[in-house]
């Protein structure tokens, strides 16, 4: 079964990552970005791996602009690691899955 990952607008973002109970990662994106569409095959896969021991969520930044400029955002992809409601880990640009993941396992 694959998982897909959560797509997350502003008024969901509090509930969904803030209060998680387990890590969330959190890929900012957008629809015209093209490494955003080369990451987006890795964070899906990842999204599956990890079911049970973290969420992903994905927002579009020009849907949810107050959330990238809250974040800093300034350019994507843009992962961020949440752990008890903090940001504990920025990753930007495209990497390789094994890398991805080794960075998200040091918060399961």
């Amino acid at each position: 079964m694959i998982t897909e990952p959560v797509h997350v607008t502003d008024q969901a973002f509090e509930k969904t990552v803030l209060q998680s109970p387990v890590p969330v990662i959190v890929d900012f994106w957008a629809p015209w970005c093209g490494p955003c569409k080369m990451l987006s095959p890795i964070v899906d896969q990842i999204a599956d791996e990890l079911q049970g021991k973290a969420k992903i969520v994905k927002i579009d930044v020009d849907q949810a602009q107050e959330l990238a400029a809250k974040f800093n955002i300034m350019s994507i992809p843009n992962l961020l690691i949440f752990k008890d409601g903090a940001v504990v880990e920025q990753l930007v640009g495209v990497m390789p899955k094994d890398q991805l993941l080794e960075k998200i396992n040091a918060y399961l």
